[in-house]
């Protein structure tokens, strides 16, 4: 079993906001890509009317997730939190302690796999 921890983040684009968003998108994307080796994915998407985004977000561990939270709460969270709102987050894989009471505060959900595989 590996120690993966992935997870989709369901968003709403605030009024106003999608030129921001943009912009915080593109600087997010290059210093996790920059700055996390142990970032195994890192999605965005768009839904057609411009009003919600979805991140899928895969880390090689609980560490690494860690580190990448950490480089998020000192660069981008407050203008992340003032573009989008957070709808769902829900978290695969199973976190360590630190990384589940992180998580827990933004109301995330923990699904533990149950069956299937990856290739």
């Amino acid at each position: 079993m590996d120690n993966n921890i992935s997870w989709i983040l369901d968003l709403s684009i605030k009024e106003g906001k999608l030129d921001d968003l943009k912009t915080l998108t593109e600087e997010m994307v290059n210093a996790t890509k920059t700055n996390e080796p142990d970032a195994k994915d890192y999605s965005w998407s768009i839904g057609e009317d411009k009003k919600k985004v979805q991140i899928y977000e895969k880390y090689k561990d609980s560490d690494a997730t860690l580190l990448h939270l950490k480089n998020f709460m000192e660069n981008f969270a407050e203008r992340f939190m003032s573009t989008l709102d957070i709808n769902s987050l829900v978290v695969y894989g199973n976190p360590g302690d630190e990384l589940k009471n992180t998580l827990s505060g933004l109301g995330a959900v923990f699904m533990s796999h149950f069956g299937g595989f990856s290739r």
